[in-house]
Protein backbone atom coordinates (compact mmCIF):
# COMPACT_ATOMS: atom_id res chain seq x y z
CA UNK A 1 0.00 0.00 0.00
CA UNK A 2 1.31 3.94 -1.22
CA UNK A 3 1.42 5.84 2.16
CA UNK A 4 0.67 8.83 -0.32
CA UNK A 5 -2.25 7.88 -2.21
CA UNK A 6 -2.05 9.43 -5.93
CA UNK A 7 -4.79 9.97 -8.47
CA UNK A 8 -4.89 12.38 -11.65
CA UNK A 9 -8.55 12.49 -12.47
CA UNK A 10 -10.95 15.11 -14.70
CA UNK A 11 -8.12 17.69 -14.03
CA UNK A 12 -7.53 17.21 -10.06
CA UNK A 13 -4.42 15.39 -8.78
CA UNK A 14 -5.10 13.42 -5.42
CA UNK A 15 -2.71 13.58 -2.88
CA UNK A 16 -4.13 11.02 0.20
CA UNK A 17 -2.50 10.49 3.37
CA UNK A 18 -2.57 6.98 2.88
CA UNK A 19 -1.86 5.45 6.63
CA UNK A 20 -4.94 5.15 8.47
CA UNK A 21 -3.48 2.37 10.95
CA UNK A 22 -0.84 5.41 11.87
CA UNK A 23 -3.61 8.47 12.11
CA UNK A 24 -1.84 9.36 8.79
CA UNK A 25 1.39 10.42 10.84
CA UNK A 26 3.86 11.57 8.16
CA UNK A 27 7.13 10.15 7.50
CA UNK A 28 10.50 11.56 5.44
CA UNK A 29 9.58 9.07 2.43
CA UNK A 30 5.76 10.66 2.73
CA UNK A 31 6.84 14.10 2.51
CA UNK A 32 9.67 12.99 -0.47
CA UNK A 33 6.62 11.89 -2.50
CA UNK A 34 4.82 14.47 -2.22
CA UNK A 35 7.03 17.07 -2.83
CA UNK A 36 8.00 15.20 -5.69
CA UNK A 37 4.11 15.07 -6.91
CA UNK A 38 3.53 19.12 -6.03
CA UNK A 39 6.83 19.89 -8.00
CA UNK A 40 6.04 17.20 -11.41
CA UNK A 41 1.67 18.54 -11.11
CA UNK A 42 3.37 22.20 -11.09
CA UNK A 43 3.98 21.67 -14.82
CA UNK A 44 1.85 18.94 -15.86
CA UNK A 45 -0.89 21.03 -18.19
CA UNK A 46 -3.34 18.02 -16.90
CA UNK A 47 -3.51 18.98 -13.62
CA UNK A 48 -5.38 22.13 -12.96
CA UNK A 49 -5.94 22.08 -9.24
CA UNK A 50 -5.19 20.01 -6.17
CA UNK A 51 -6.99 18.28 -3.40
CA UNK A 52 -5.25 16.81 -0.50
CA UNK A 53 -7.01 14.80 2.11
CA UNK A 54 -6.36 11.57 4.61
CA UNK A 55 -8.30 8.47 4.33
CA UNK A 56 -9.76 6.35 7.18
CA UNK A 57 -10.73 8.87 10.14
CA UNK A 58 -8.55 11.54 10.78
CA UNK A 59 -6.30 13.90 7.87
CA UNK A 60 -3.23 13.44 9.71
CA UNK A 61 -1.51 13.27 13.03
CA UNK A 62 1.29 15.59 12.33
CA UNK A 63 4.88 14.07 11.91
CA UNK A 64 5.57 10.32 12.76
CA UNK A 65 7.29 10.73 15.93
CA UNK A 66 9.54 7.65 15.99
CA UNK A 67 10.57 8.77 12.19
CA UNK A 68 11.16 12.76 13.10
CA UNK A 69 13.94 11.47 16.34
CA UNK A 70 15.51 9.15 14.25
CA UNK A 71 16.02 10.79 11.22
CA UNK A 72 15.71 14.62 11.94
CA UNK A 73 15.35 17.37 9.66
CA UNK A 74 18.69 18.83 8.71
CA UNK A 75 19.95 21.21 5.40
CA UNK A 76 17.55 22.52 2.65
CA UNK A 77 17.30 19.33 0.89
CA UNK A 78 15.79 17.16 4.07
CA UNK A 79 12.14 16.10 2.54
CA UNK A 80 9.97 18.11 4.93
CA UNK A 81 11.59 21.35 3.80
CA UNK A 82 11.50 20.18 0.49
CA UNK A 83 7.20 19.72 0.76
CA UNK A 84 7.31 23.25 2.71
CA UNK A 85 8.99 24.89 -0.45
CA UNK A 86 6.82 22.88 -2.83
CA UNK A 87 3.72 23.92 -1.57
CA UNK A 88 4.01 27.48 -0.79
CA UNK A 89 5.30 27.49 -3.93
CA UNK A 90 2.73 25.54 -6.04
CA UNK A 91 1.01 27.69 -8.85
CA UNK A 92 -2.31 26.47 -9.16
CA UNK A 93 -5.04 26.31 -6.94
CA UNK A 94 -4.84 23.79 -4.02
CA UNK A 95 -7.75 22.24 -1.97
CA UNK A 96 -7.40 20.74 1.50
CA UNK A 97 -10.51 18.35 2.67
CA UNK A 98 -9.80 17.23 6.44
CA UNK A 99 -11.60 15.09 9.17
CA UNK A 100 -10.77 13.98 12.51
CA UNK A 101 -7.22 15.34 13.81
CA UNK A 102 -4.91 17.55 11.98
CA UNK A 103 -2.24 18.15 14.24
CA UNK A 104 1.22 20.33 14.01
CA UNK A 105 1.76 20.61 10.13
CA UNK A 106 -1.51 19.05 9.30
CA UNK A 107 -2.99 22.54 10.49
CA UNK A 108 -0.02 24.41 9.25
CA UNK A 109 0.02 23.45 5.85
CA UNK A 110 -3.77 24.73 5.36
CA UNK A 111 -2.63 27.99 5.45
CA UNK A 112 -1.01 27.20 2.08
CA UNK A 113 -4.06 25.77 0.64
CA UNK A 114 -6.68 28.21 -1.25
CA UNK A 115 -9.47 25.97 0.04
CA UNK A 116 -9.97 23.92 3.06
CA UNK A 117 -13.06 22.37 3.75
CA UNK A 118 -13.68 20.35 7.26
CA UNK A 119 -15.56 18.03 8.78
CA UNK A 120 -17.64 19.14 11.72
CA UNK A 121 -15.61 16.66 14.07
CA UNK A 122 -12.26 17.79 13.31
CA UNK A 123 -9.72 18.44 15.69
CA UNK A 124 -6.90 20.86 14.97
CA UNK A 125 -3.86 21.49 17.27
CA UNK A 126 -0.47 23.13 16.68
CA UNK A 127 1.57 21.73 19.83
CA UNK A 128 5.00 22.97 18.55
CA UNK A 129 5.43 24.99 21.79
CA UNK A 130 4.40 22.23 23.94
CA UNK A 131 7.30 19.96 22.56
CA UNK A 132 9.72 22.64 23.20
CA UNK A 133 9.64 23.50 19.41
CA UNK A 134 8.89 26.69 16.97
CA UNK A 135 6.03 26.99 14.65
CA UNK A 136 6.71 25.76 11.43
CA UNK A 137 5.51 26.61 7.51
CA UNK A 138 5.60 30.08 7.76
CA UNK A 139 3.08 30.09 10.58
CA UNK A 140 4.38 32.67 12.93
CA UNK A 141 4.07 34.86 9.93
CA UNK A 142 0.56 33.43 7.86
CA UNK A 143 -1.71 32.85 11.21
CA UNK A 144 -1.60 37.06 12.70
CA UNK A 145 -2.24 37.62 9.18
CA UNK A 146 -5.18 35.39 8.81
CA UNK A 147 -6.54 35.96 11.92
CA UNK A 148 -4.82 38.34 14.14
CA UNK A 149 -2.48 38.67 16.70
CA UNK A 150 -4.46 37.05 19.70
CA UNK A 151 -6.10 34.54 18.13
CA UNK A 152 -2.73 33.52 16.62
CA UNK A 153 -1.07 33.69 20.28
CA UNK A 154 -4.14 31.42 21.39
CA UNK A 155 -3.63 28.87 19.16
CA UNK A 156 0.49 28.87 18.81
CA UNK A 157 1.80 29.61 22.36
CA UNK A 158 -0.64 27.46 23.86
CA UNK A 159 -1.36 24.64 21.50
CA UNK A 160 -4.60 23.43 22.82
CA UNK A 161 -6.88 21.49 20.41
CA UNK A 162 -9.63 23.52 18.48
CA UNK A 163 -12.67 22.50 16.84
CA UNK A 164 -13.51 23.11 13.02
CA UNK A 165 -15.67 25.99 14.25
CA UNK A 166 -13.20 27.27 15.77
CA UNK A 167 -11.18 27.71 12.96
CA UNK A 168 -14.03 28.97 9.97
CA UNK A 169 -14.50 31.74 12.55
CA UNK A 170 -10.93 32.81 13.05
CA UNK A 171 -10.01 32.80 9.18
CA UNK A 172 -8.51 29.04 8.27
CA UNK A 173 -11.66 27.26 6.86
CA UNK A 174 -14.00 27.99 4.17
CA UNK A 175 -16.34 25.66 4.79
CA UNK A 176 -17.51 23.02 7.99
CA UNK A 177 -19.74 20.43 6.56
CA UNK A 178 -20.42 16.96 7.76
CA UNK A 179 -17.35 14.56 8.36
CA UNK A 180 -18.89 12.53 5.50
CA UNK A 181 -19.58 15.20 3.12
CA UNK A 182 -15.87 16.64 3.72
CA UNK A 183 -14.15 14.52 0.69
CA UNK A 184 -17.22 14.90 -1.72
CA UNK A 185 -16.88 18.66 -1.26
CA UNK A 186 -13.66 18.76 -1.43
CA UNK A 187 -13.45 16.73 -4.93
CA UNK A 188 -16.52 19.26 -6.17
CA UNK A 189 -14.60 22.57 -5.25
CA UNK A 190 -11.40 20.84 -6.72
CA UNK A 191 -13.00 20.38 -9.60
CA UNK A 192 -14.06 23.46 -10.22
CA UNK A 193 -11.43 25.26 -9.78
CA UNK A 194 -9.69 22.86 -12.30
CA UNK A 195 -12.26 23.81 -14.51
CA UNK A 196 -11.27 27.59 -14.55
CA UNK A 197 -9.25 29.36 -17.25
CA UNK A 198 -5.54 28.30 -15.94
CA UNK A 199 -3.53 31.03 -16.93
CA UNK A 200 -6.15 33.49 -15.58
CA UNK A 201 -6.46 31.30 -12.21
CA UNK A 202 -2.65 30.91 -12.01
CA UNK A 203 -1.79 34.64 -12.61
CA UNK A 204 -4.83 35.59 -10.03
CA UNK A 205 -3.31 33.01 -7.40
CA UNK A 206 -0.07 35.07 -7.59
CA UNK A 207 -1.59 38.25 -7.15
CA UNK A 208 -3.07 37.41 -4.30
CA UNK A 209 -0.33 35.68 -2.56
CA UNK A 210 2.40 38.22 -4.10
CA UNK A 211 2.36 40.93 -1.15
CA UNK A 212 3.50 38.67 1.57
CA UNK A 213 5.49 36.18 -0.54
CA UNK A 214 9.01 37.03 0.26
CA UNK A 215 8.06 37.46 3.93
CA UNK A 216 6.49 33.89 4.12
CA UNK A 217 9.36 32.59 2.36
CA UNK A 218 12.51 34.30 4.95
CA UNK A 219 10.04 33.04 7.42
CA UNK A 220 10.14 30.13 6.80
CA UNK A 221 13.81 29.96 6.39
CA UNK A 222 14.13 31.24 9.85
CA UNK A 223 11.78 28.94 11.44
CA UNK A 224 13.79 25.88 9.92
CA UNK A 225 16.70 27.47 11.39
CA UNK A 226 15.18 27.65 15.06
CA UNK A 227 13.29 24.10 14.54
CA UNK A 228 16.18 22.44 13.83
CA UNK A 229 18.10 24.19 17.01
CA UNK A 230 15.31 23.17 19.04
CA UNK A 231 15.46 19.78 18.04
CA UNK A 232 18.75 18.67 20.03
CA UNK A 233 17.61 21.12 22.69
CA UNK A 234 17.51 19.87 26.00
CA UNK A 235 13.75 21.64 26.92
CA UNK A 236 13.03 19.70 23.43
CA UNK A 237 14.20 16.13 24.54
CA UNK A 238 12.29 16.68 27.75
CA UNK A 239 9.44 17.82 26.18
CA UNK A 240 9.45 14.95 23.52
CA UNK A 241 10.35 11.90 26.51
CA UNK A 242 7.12 13.66 28.55
CA UNK A 243 4.92 13.17 25.56
CA UNK A 244 6.15 9.47 24.71
CA UNK A 245 5.57 8.35 27.64
CA UNK A 246 1.81 10.14 28.36
CA UNK A 247 1.14 8.58 25.02
CA UNK A 248 2.00 4.73 26.21
CA UNK A 249 -0.18 5.30 29.22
Amino acid sequence: MEEIAVLIDNGVLTLGFNRPEKRNAITGEMYAELADQLNAAADNDEVGAVLIYGEGDDFTAGNDINDFLNNPPSGDDAPVWRFLIAIREFPKPIVASITGRAVGIGTTLLMHCDYVIAGNGTKLSMPFVNLGLVPEAASSYLLPIIMGHQRASELLLLGDVFSAEKGREYGLINEVVTDEESPVRGGEVAKQLADQPRNAIREAKRLIKKAHSQAVAQTMVEEGKLFQEALVSDEAKDAFMNFISKKGK
